[in-house]
């Protein structure tokens, strides 16, 4: 395992036990096995290394949204894939949404470099199928756009509110990630039977 292997499994994994904000670079460098000059010497700082891990795990899930946009599988099955798809990705790397929304108000170019990156997630294919199965008369009218904006806000938002989701709740972390586990598929069912004729 190379060096910046090492440092980006440690600080995935300082990341996900402090958060962002709680994170220190002496614990990934711990963490990591090496000492904090050398951490230093590869990524200059906490920003510039959680931008690095942050765009890593996007090339890891774009690719696979894409593969879901873009299939040949009916629109029921694209959404419970992307449900599935999305809230795994999630789980396996819970500090990701509240960064990207500390990162949209504090560093928004950051932000709009990723969404231009190549690799981005295109919805284009998914939007003309959902357009055809209006005309086909196969799901009520709703706008395509409309319709991928409530599956985002439903995958991403209790993530995004963790704590928030938790507090009004009254949810452990255990119990919070079983919900999680049960939305993969309560959310797709959801849209599906909104949309169904």
């Amino acid at each position: 395992m190379t060096t910046e292997e090492k440092i980006f499994n440690a600080a995935k994994i300082v990341f996900h036990k402090k958060g962002y904000a709680g994170a220190r670079m002496q614990e990934i460098a711990d963490e990591a096995g090496i000492n904090k000059a050398m951490l230093h010497y590869c990524f200059k700082n906490k920003q510039v290394l959680f931008e690095a891990v942050f765009k890593k795990a996007f090339h890891q899930l774009a690719p696979k949204i894409n593969q879901i946009f873009q299939s040949d599988s009916s629109l029921f099955e694209k959404i419970k894939e992307f449900t599935n798809s999305y809230i795994s990705f999630v789980i396996d790397n819970p500090y990701l949404p509240a960064f990207i929304i500390q990162e949209m108000n504090n560093n928004p170019e950051f932000v709009v470099s990723f969404l231009n990156d190549e690799k981005r997630p295109n919805p284009n294919l998914l939007i003309a199928q959902i357009e055809r199965e209006i005309e086909l008369g196969n799901i009520k009218a709703i706008k395509p756009k409309q319709l991928l904006l409530n599956i985002f806000s439903l995958t991403v938002f209790p993530f995004a509110a963790q704590v928030l989701v938790k507090g009004i709740l009254h949810l452990t972390d255990d119990e919070f990630n079983q919900m999680m586990e049960e939305r993969k598929t309560s959310i797709a069912q959801q849209i599906i039977n909104s949309i169904k004729k």
